[in-house]
């Protein structure tokens, strides 16, 4: 019956959301409420260009006295987002997990995949049936902000479900068929299966984006509000590709993280060496790819908020600038841990083989580096001083600390941390293997001069850029600091292949030779993986302030103020601990007895 679940789950919440949307455009769901501020009747403008945004009042929405309707919306869509994000990244590497199964034709990647898809079946269950609650919560505590947005993205809506239907259906036959496809022709059918699940649940992600991101970049209406008719505008609005790429990437780097935490779970709760072993080697393979999501995330990043800033100036400083500033300082501290947990677990891995030993002596130049940049990304411009401090500091910026907490610097800590953290990626994948082709000293010395070249442009370029130009300058600095960063992995890569290729091995290498306190590294990346998501989430709605959808539906509710930086953070906090709890649960499901590879 758990097997089913999810494709249950699927046809209730598709029934319950299609009822839901019949009642919303039911015929009195766009009655003429009368004329608007300029004597027009806002069923009249209806009919030449589609409803105008409601004016809302605080009437218009239902209250509570048991609970804060804002406070339920945002935890209810917040795990949602977390589960989908969990679903949507695990079988992106399933898929790829088992082409290199079939490629090398070797069954431990079969058997690893297997596993990855059996734990996110538990997960699917449960996002279809948080997307329920959420979608129950916004239509019961916002409905004409809802109505507004359904007559846009009708269309839209339809669509997701063609999709979300497609997803479930092509979930149930890849797990279902997994064991009768297993060889010959029937493995390729059964990979293409996860090919077409896999792009129905980008397409779920690329529709529900343009409900988020219209909703703080709103196009394809006039002033008024009111719809001109054009989905496709509507949809393309200025953040939807850039969301589009930031989410695509963080989701992967998330959902490496979870199964990380279920190798790791597996790993400590492991009665034999075989069994350290497989789950070890399974760790080790989603935080790789967990880690190389992580890279370039950033940069995805940086790309969204250089929209915001075009889209609306006034959004961006709120955003960088105003009362969220702070919240990027607790952002700072956050991927710092994130970056050192990641060296860490490499830095352990380094003991796997005796080949190992060789560059661990780096190790502490490497921590040295990460840590220092970690200080200064976690810098703040602007400190918070009582009127002596200012006085003796002479005001609040520091007359050389100032600058590191301005864009320049943030950008040159965060790109070196990405490079020192690829170094150790660069030791631990060739720390068991010698090089045997003649010219691997020159290699070497060409990544070392193309490693240490990236680190002297960024730095300058940060040091320039931060202290002797103008802010559009500052802005402008980190395309050639990311050009610089990409161009140094790419061509040491590069490198490193044709250096190590058909090399020899050091000596045998020993998987499941771990400390435990590893695999708490592992755990910190998924727990500090999950509050970076939530908060950054809570950072992304709350720039639009007092609107719904920014400059068009204001918020008129009880709850249509800014919330203190605290008060977020232990809404975000209560989201994650329940989150983890409900991951705890579905590990421990997806580990009992007779579930496993071979049966």
């Amino acid at each position: 019956m758990r097997k089913h679940l999810p494709g249950l789950f699927g046809v209730v919440s598709f029934i319950l959301v299609v009822l839901v949307f019949s009642q919303t455009y039911a015929p009195s769901a766009f009655a003429d409420d009368g004329p608007d501020a300029a004597g027009v009747s806002t069923q009249a403008s209806a009919v030449e260009a589609g409803p105008i945004a409601p004016r809302l009042t605080k009437d218009d929405y239902p209250s509570s006295t048991i609970v804060r309707p804002r406070v339920v919306v945002w935890l209810a869509a917040q795990m949602h987002l977390w589960f989908a994000a969990f679903v949507l990244a695990v079988p992106i590497f399933v898929v790829v997990i088992e082409a290199i199964g079939i490629c090398r034709k070797d069954e431990r990647y079969d058997r690893m995949a297997y596993e990855f898809i059996r734990v996110s079946m538990t997960a699917y269950t449960l996002t279809a049936g948080t997307g329920v609650v959420f979608a129950v919560v916004l239509f019961f505590f916002y409905p004409h902000l809802m109505r507004y947005l359904l007559s846009i993205f009708r269309p839209t809506v339809f669509l997701y479900f063609i999709f979300f239907v497609l997803e479930n259906a092509a979930l149930i036959m890849y797990f279902r068929l997994w064991k009768r496809l297993k060889t010959g022709a029937g493995k390729i059918a059964h990979l293409c299966i996860g090919i077409a699940l896999n792009l129905a649940g980008t397409a779920i992600m690329f529709v529900a984006n343009a409900w988020v991101t219209f909703m703080m970049s709103p196009a394809g209406v006039d002033l008024k509000g009111a719809f001109q008719g054009d989905v496709w505008a509507a949809v393309h609005n200025n953040l939807w590709n850039p969301m589009n790429l930031h989410r695509f990437i963080a989701n992967i780097a998330y959902g490496g993280s979870i199964v990380g935490a279920y190798a790791a779970y597996r790993f400590l709760s492991s009665a034999t060496e075989e069994e350290k072993a497989h789950y070890d080697w399974m760790g080790y393979t989603a935080n790789l790819i967990a880690i190389g999501a992580l890279l370039p995330l950033p940069f995805a990043g940086y790309w969204l908020t250089a929209e915001i800033y075009a889209y609306s100036q006034q959004m961006g400083i709120t955003l960088m600038g105003g009362v969220f500033a702070w919240l990027f300082i607790i952002q700072a501290v956050i991927i710092g841990a994130l970056f050192l947990a990641a060296n860490y677990y490499l830095w352990c891995g380094l003991s796997r083989s005796e080949g190992g030993k060789r560059y661990t002596p780096y190790i502490k130049y490497i921590a040295f580096m990460v840590a220092v940049s970690f200080i200064v990304w976690f810098t703040p411009h602007t400190l918070i001083l009582k009127p002596w401090e200012a006085s003796a500091l002479g005001g609040q910026y520091h007359p050389y600390l100032g600058p590191l907490g301005l864009m320049p610097a943030k950008n040159t800590a965060v790109n070196i941390m990405l490079l020192f953290t690829f170094l150790s990626f660069l030791f631990y994948r060739r720390a068991n293997r010698v090089a045997v082709v003649s010219w691997a000293p020159y290699g070497k010395a060409a990544q070392t001069a193309i490693f240490s070249s990236a680190i002297l442009n960024i730095v300058f370029l940060g040091v320039y850029y931060g202290y002797f130009t103008n802010t559009v300058y500052k802005v402008a600095s980190s395309v050639p600091q990311v050009a610089t960063t990409l161009f140094a992995i790419i061509a040491c890569l590069t490198v490193e292949f044709f250096i190590y290729r058909g090399a020899k091995e050091a000596g045998p290498y020993k998987w499941g030779r771990m400390p435990e306190r590893s695999q708490y590294a592992i755990f910190l990346i998924t727990v500090s993986f999950t509050w970076l998501m939530g908060l950054m989430g809570y950072v992304r709605a709350a720039i639009r302030q007092h609107w719904h959808v920014f400059s068009v539906v204001r918020d008129a509710s009880p709850d249509a103020f800014t919330p203190t930086i605290g008060y977020a953070a232990n809404v975000v906090s209560i989201g994650t601990i329940i989150f983890m709890a409900l991951v705890v649960f579905i590990f421990w499901l997806s580990g009992r007895k007779g579930a496993d590879y071979g049966e």
